[in-house]
């Protein structure tokens, strides 16, 4: 019997709540994670701060959307400790062929500096992880992505984990339960990451104002 873990079943695994984490890259055993208090960006709640603000309004850099998915996620898992092994690299490539999961880049004219990855359900973001490669690149990654979520329909940002980068920028901890009534909400919901274009600066620029 093939018991390997595959797309489909790993987008089930997220329709429940749960999602898979490895030891370290070299790691070959996936360990499953339903945490009690799990970390959400608010799509009303996200800080931008007047100093990113002016970061964004100054900045030579551009964002794009799945044009180089493979590359944002070995970006992530380049560091000296991460949880994204080569089983998790392959299942949420094929992922992304299949449409569901996807990649927002920042990039330095043709430099990829920094990104954000993570898996579309109903009008659920999963965002799995992040990288900066230069001063406020994840930041500024961050920002559209969650602009560009609430243009496109979205309902909830989920963070899985709360940590204190995310916490600056506008990240809570809400209760299992809770968070399992929002994916509930959220899975009715037929959300589409690609019906419209990222926003412009302008556009990124109102999420000071529309902060609740």
């Amino acid at each position: 019997m093939d018991l390997r873990l595959t797309p489909r079943m790993l987008l089930e695994a997220y329709r429940l709540g749960t999602f898979p984490m490895a030891e370290s890259r070299e790691g070959r055993v996936l360990y499953w994670f339903d945490p009690v208090a799990r970390g959400i960006m608010p799509l009303d709640g996200f800080h931008l701060s007047r100093s990113l603000a002016r970061h964004i309004r100054d900045m030579p850099w551009h964002v794009t959307l799945n044009t180089d998915f493979e590359a944002v996620i070995d970006g992530c898992a380049d560091r000296h400790n991460t949880w994204i092994n080569a089983e998790i690299n392959d299942l949420f490539t094929a992922l992304h062929r299949m449409g569901h999961a996807h990649a927002l880049e920042v990039r330095d004219g043709d430099d990829l500096i920094g990104g954000i990855y993570g898996l579309a359900i109903g009008g659920a973001f999963c965002g799995e992880s992040m990288f900066s490669r230069r001063t406020n690149a994840s930041k500024v990654a961050l920002a559209y992505l969650v602009a560009h979520l609430k243009r496109c329909g979205f309902v909830l940002f989920d963070t899985q984990y709360l940590n204190d980068h995310l916490a600056r920028l506008g990240g809570v901890e809400i209760p299992r339960m809770e968070y399992r009534k929002a994916l509930a909400q959220a899975l009715k919901l037929r959300a589409d990451i690609r019906a419209h274009p990222l926003p412009s600066v302008q556009d990124v620029m109102q999420l000071r104002s529309q902060r609740s």
